[in-house]
């Protein structure tokens, strides 16, 4: 039993490793995502809150409520895509199923008129 519990013990070293040292080299890994008229822009982390948040002055014509929910929309959209970049980056280094069931999911690319590759 003891041998079982070094033994993952030392799998899971391994691993923490590798992924610090592929982060290191890879840098931060963040996603982005605009409305579909370019109104408003958010640049996320994987489940973290948005780095950045560009709001056009035609954004304002939506109103405080429709801008906020146009900005909650864009965010979540831009965590996907970070989370989706992260599993994409970790799976050389981690079974994919694992980053998954994380809760980091690999979503095909769209280009910019929202089309799926």
């Amino acid at each position: 039993m003891d041998d079982d519990v070094e033994r993952a013990a030392r799998k899971v070293r391994d691993v923490e490793q590798a992924v610090s040292q592929h982060v290191a080299r890879s840098g931060p890994v963040t996603g982005r995502a605009s409305s579909p008229d370019g109104a408003v822009t958010v640049v996320a982390t994987p489940g973290g809150p948005p780095r950045q948040i560009e709001v056009s002055a035609s954004a304002l014509r939506m109103g405080p409520h429709g801008l906020a929910a146009e900005v909650m929309r864009v965010a979540e959209k831009a965590q996907r895509n970070a989370a989706s970049r992260l599993h994409q980056t970790l799976e050389r280094v981690v079974d994919p199923r694992e980053l998954t069931e994380l809760g980091f999911v690999r979503e095909r690319d769209e280009d910019e008129f929202g089309w799926r590759r």
